[in-house]
């Protein structure tokens, strides 16, 4: 149960706790996880030599699991629980499929998303969670984040204008109603790229996603060489950053629960070619920050929004990415980045608020925001790691 805002119990009502601003976060975490990387999962399942009918099934199979495992966990635990596909490991997958039989990939999925299940109904996962303190968990935020901040101000180099009036409408929109801030900015960034001629769509299909069968096999070297890695990018890029985004927002989730049923989910849709689900890290901030819902007991209304257009992307996965690309991608990138200022600067904030903590802080937000991959590994993980060596390196003799 996520964190009281005061000492009255709360009667939960989905119904009563939607709002618009609620569906609307919804909606823009779904845009942000589609569009930041919808393109790499083609670009994993071609690399598995998939046929349209297969690529159409992955599509399926991803939007299906997040859009069931987002709105079951979010309506069970009353928070605003956001899973996605694993975008490191769909970037991982677009260099290690080519040569590897489809059936065998599958089988990869399984044995990486059965390693996932394990360190969830072990414990594991939720035993190291309690090491993490909030300020390394608040710059990890930060540090994801960054990114999109910086690219809101850095499309405006080649494409000034749409960004520029969506940002205005931000700031007004913080002056004079603040609850509706990023809807208002969705809606005049929408009516704006009309407006300008930007919006293309001339060619978007209606053809609904379809799911399609692929039996698993297991080869030893696919599993170690596909399967291993798989797990840990999933785990140490996505997993961890997930939950440890949650807990920076005040939340408590049992992360160990998390990892299960992810597990489990993607263990059921790896034959369709649901790769990997993980709990989402950046499309979720969108969910956590106030400008969801002032009330955090309320943000749940987000996850559970998200889920429900998750679902329609699986089933309509072809027609939305359509519909996605015909939009200019400087309303995209404007969009995140304003839908993510609140979240960023509230994890600034708490990063460093405790002077005995700031370096290892910093150490964790620059190397988490630097993008650098080790080893096959992305900066979040080792932004982690080496946030909590110093942070140890630095407390006082006897703490």
């Amino acid at each position: 149960m996520s964190t009281s805002e005061n000492s009255q119990p709360y009667r939960f009502s989905l119904w009563r706790d939607t709002s618009f601003s609620t569906v609307t976060a919804g909606l823009v975490a779904v845009v942000i996880s589609y569009t930041s990387s919808a393109a790499i999962v083609f670009q994993a399942a071609e690399a598995a030599g998939a046929t349209a009918a297969q690529i159409s099934s992955w599509l399926w199979a991803l939007g299906i699991g997040m859009g069931l495992t987002t709105l079951g966990l979010s309506l069970y635990y009353r928070m605003p629980l956001l899973t996605a596909w694993s975008t490191p490991g769909a970037a991982f997958l677009v260099t290690s499929l080519p040569g590897v039989p489809m059936n065998e990939a599958i089988g990869a999925f399984l044995f990486s998303a059965l390693l996932i299940t394990l360190c969830g109904v072990t414990g594991l996962f939720e035993r190291l969670m309690r090491h993490i303190p909030n300020a390394i968990a608040q710059a990890l935020l930060a540090g994801i984040l960054l990114r999109f901040g910086l690219e809101l101000f850095g499309v405006m180099q080649s494409q000034w204008m749409l960004p520029m009036i969506m940002l205005v409408a931000w700031v007004i929109g913080r002056r004079f109603w603040p609850a509706l801030a990023v809807p208002g900015v969705l809606l005049v960034g929408l009516v704006a790229a009309v407006m300008l001629g930007q919006v293309d769509a001339g060619s978007i299909p209606l053809t609904p996603a379809a799911p399609a069968f692929t039996a698993p096999a297991f080869a030893p070297t696919t599993l170690i060489g596909v399967g291993i890695p798989l797990f840990i990018i999933t785990m140490a890029t996505q997993n961890l950053p997930g939950v440890a985004v949650l807990r920076a927002a005040g939340y408590q989730p049992n992360g160990s629960a998390l990892m299960g049923w992810t597990g489990a989910a993607t263990m059921a849709l790896a034959p369709l070619g649901g790769f990997a689900l993980n709990m989402a890290a950046i499309s979720a901030a969108v969910c956590i920050g106030p400008d969801a819902h002032a009330d955090m007991r309320r943000r749940y209304a987000a996850g559970a929004a998200a889920g429900a257009f998750y679902l329609v992307m699986g089933l309509f996965g072809a027609t939305v990415t359509g519909l996605f690309n015909a939009l200019p991608q400087a309303l995209i990138v404007a969009l995140a980045g304003i839908a993510l200022l609140g979240t960023l600067s509230g994890g600034l904030a708490g990063a460093f608020a405790n002077a005995a903590e700031r370096d290892a802080a910093i150490v964790t937000f620059l190397l988490t925001a630097s993008s650098v991959s080790l080893l096959g590994i992305g900066s979040a993980f080792w932004g982690l790691l080496l946030g909590l060596i110093t942070l140890k390196l630095t407390q006082p003799l006897g703490r």
